[in-house]
């Protein structure tokens, strides 16, 4: 299993993505750090619902927020919508999308904290020094999919796809009495490359979005009497 930062940036260089396993993220984001992960976790249970789905479902929560990223550490920005082109996004693109912000306490959390100090610091370093930014513009997405019985939860509506941006992030933070929810990594011509499935909470998946596709089956419920949800953290780089 890989445990450095320097082996991560190997794997990712060699296949354009990497699935890194609970226990390894536990070690690059410092078990010190992940000590109020309850808290952080339980922040997921206060997304507000995503109105902008074009296919007419009401199954994905989420909040929103983007920060300026340099050397120096990170700022937070001024409440922003989301914006993707149609080129990205076919389904819910072209529009700018208001969600509702991470809060305060999340957006400055110990284990955000750890979570933007890690990814900057791969992401930086993967960066050819001609193309390395002097501010990076990151976005995170607090997302949940909820899965019914008779309706699936669709992690990825627009289908395999690439967000526009230079380095994504997905950590999952918990599945709750749901199956499915396995990622699919293609390249460019949309030949596999791999697939797997996060599953415990801190699994997670490292991706090139200049050079790989990506996305995710449908979850649904186990018990469809109970509450099925998927929730994860999504946090984009792209250059300023």
């Amino acid at each position: 299993m890989t445990y450095s930062l320097g082996a991560l940036a190997d794997t990712i260089a060699r296949d354009g993505f990497s699935f890194v396993e609970a226990p390894e993220m536990c070690l690059l984001l410092g078990e010190s750090e992940l000590e109020g992960w309850a808290e952080f976790a339980a922040s997921w249970n206060d997304l507000g619902v995503d109105a902008y789905m074009a296919d007419g479902g009401r199954y994905r929560r989420r909040r929103f927020a983007c920060y300026r990223a340099t050397s120096a550490g990170f700022v937070r920005k001024p409440h922003q919508p989301h914006y993707q082109s149609r080129d990205y996004n076919p389904l819910n693109g072209g529009i700018e999308r208001w969600f509702e912000p991470v809060t305060e306490v999340i957006g400055r959390h110990p284990v955000m904290a750890a979570i933007l100090g890690t990814s900057y610091e791969l992401f930086d370093r993967m960066t050819p020094a001609e193309h390395r930014p002097l501010a990076w513009h990151v976005e995170l997405h607090q997302f949940r999919i909820e899965a019914r019985s008779g309706e699936a939860g669709r992690p990825t509506p627009e289908g395999l796809h690439r967000d526009g941006v230079d380095w994504v992030l997905v950590l999952m933070v918990r599945r709750e009495n749901i199956k499915s929810g396995e990622t699919t990594i293609y390249d460019l011509a949309r030949r596999p490359l791999g697939s797997f499935t996060l599953t415990r909470p801190l699994d997670a998946a490292f991706v090139d979005d200049s050079r790989v596709y990506h996305g995710v089956t449908p979850v649904e419920p186990l018990d469809g009497a109970a509450p099925a949800y998927r929730d994860v953290l999504v946090v984009t780089y792209r250059r300023e």
